[in-house]
């Protein structure tokens, strides 16, 4: 495994990070540990997850698996960057109450405990905002946060699905109030096929010293041979990748970079991972296995080597949209 500075933090983390969102509705919990088992096997020591994940009235589920693959080994919990994120609505569905989500202090102490508590730990490494919130002010966030901070509850804070300018207010609110270093990293939707965050995401995450983290590499399986397997009568696009195949046009580009890397001898879905790997500003992308198979095949993505002619043939298969303000101003 490969590893690279997260951000502009001391802090070493693996070039893939294992996404567990399907740890508890796709995937049990013995096969969760035995992933889990694998990636750290293989030298991934970024753990990705949430609050919410496990979803429903299941909500925490994904956290109670992590924490009880912690509980077999002291040794797992002190080889592991630990991230999770706050955001969302941990009750019941239909069972929402005022200041049991979004990032009030109140919720976010409320909401570390609860995560500790499932993760059977006692602190986080990198406590994630899993979204913007437009009612709470970035004082009061990091008022709350210090406190975590100095609890020794939270490590670090990053950031997720935040636009550019959400980035920018929260770290020069930051700077000035002193004490927390801000934000230090962002999660977000980024692959070969969406690449508006090269817009004005990336660029404020490289300006702030904030590590990319890539979520959806594969932009929900259409990067990684959905056609191919469609014909060959396996598992059939579903969700945006199904939608996207609707399109003709859009058919006709995922066909052409299919064929493109058939010719090349590369796994499409390999292909996406390596290409991520070379983006700058990328600390290492999201993968979110469901069987170890799936696994095996993202880290053969950190040796693999793209070439010059390759990736120039990417980019004119799915062009960026360009630096900002070019993009959309002229």
């Amino acid at each position: 495994m490969k590893y690279t500075q997260l951000g502009r933090t001391g802090l070493k983390v693996s070039r893939l990070v294992l996404g567990t969102m399907n740890f508890g509705p796709q995937t049990d919990e013995a096969d969760s540990h035995a992933i889990m088992d694998a990636a750290l096997d293989a030298g991934i020591n970024l753990f990705d997850t949430a609050n919410v994940y496990g979803w429903g009235d299941n909500k925490g589920r994904t956290e109670e698996i992590i924490g009880n693959w912690f509980a077999k080994s002291p040794d797992h919990r002190d080889k592991v960057v630990l991230a999770t994120k706050v955001y969302g609505n941990m009750a019941a569905d239909g069972d929402a109450w005022p200041n049991h989500d979004k990032l009030s202090a109140l919720n976010i102490r409320r909401a570390v405990d609860a995560s500790l508590k499932r993760l059977q730990t006692d602190y986080i490494d990198v406590y994630q905002f899993h979204h913007i919130d437009r009612a709470t002010p970035f004082e009061e966030i990091w008022q709350a946060i210090d406190t975590l901070i100095q609890q020794g509850k939270i490590l670090y804070v990053g950031s997720s699905n935040f636009p550019g300018y959400k980035i920018a207010q929260a770290n020069e609110i930051a700077a000035r109030r002193g004490g927390t270093i801000g934000l230090v990293s962002e999660q977000c939707l980024y692959n070969l096929a969406e690449r508006r965050a090269e817009m004005e995401v990336i660029p404020a995450a490289q300006d702030y010293g904030l590590g990319v983290i890539p979520w959806s590499p594969l932009q929900g399986g259409l990067l990684g041979g959905v056609i191919r397997k469609e014909i060959s009568g396996g598992r059939r696009a579903s969700g945006r990748a199904a939608d996207t195949l609707a399109n003709p046009t859009s058919r006709a580009q995922i066909q052409a970079y299919e064929d493109l890397l058939d010719k090349h001898g590369i796994e499409p879905g390999e292909a996406a991972l390596a290409w991520l790997l070379t983006r700058p500003g990328v600390t290492g992308p999201i993968v979110g296995p469901r069987t170890a198979g799936q696994l095996e095949s993202a880290l053969r993505a950190v040796e693999l080597e793209l070439t010059e002619e390759l990736l120039t043939s990417l980019d004119e298969i799915f062009p960026g949209p360009g630096p900002s303000p070019e993009a959309f101003a002229w």
